[in-house]
């Protein structure tokens, strides 16, 4: 599975961390991981087309030592479809940015 990474989280940057998630993100039902929507603005063709799958996510998963970020781009209707893939360029970008958008708020250095 291809990730983007945070690791080295201190005790306190990981508290921060979970509750922020915990108040702004989807929580799955397995402890630890978070769904990261993505905007409709940065779908790719297969992935607008396809508006039965909707909404597609990037799972977050969080540890007290790291963040996890999967690049595969998932449907929270399907679990096989055309298009669940990985992530584009435009979006593993848009990815980063909201990842360190959230450690610039927290003022987590990474």
């Amino acid at each position: 599975m291809k990730q983007y990474v945070i690791d080295e989280l201190r005790p306190g940057d990981y508290q921060r961390l979970k509750r922020y998630l915990d108040a702004r993100l989807e929580k799955s039902s397995m402890g630890g991981l978070y769904w990261l929507f993505l905007g409709d603005d940065v779908l790719s063709e297969t992935q607008s087309e396809h508006e039965s799958c909707r909404p597609h996510y990037f799972a977050l998963e969080l540890e007290p030592h790291r963040l996890c970020c999967e690049l595969l781009v998932r449907s929270q209707q399907r679990i096989r479809c055309h298009c669940i893939a990985y992530a584009t360029q435009e979006q593993r970008d848009w990815l980063v940015h909201q990842i360190d958008s959230i450690f610039e708020h927290l003022d987590i250095m990474t």
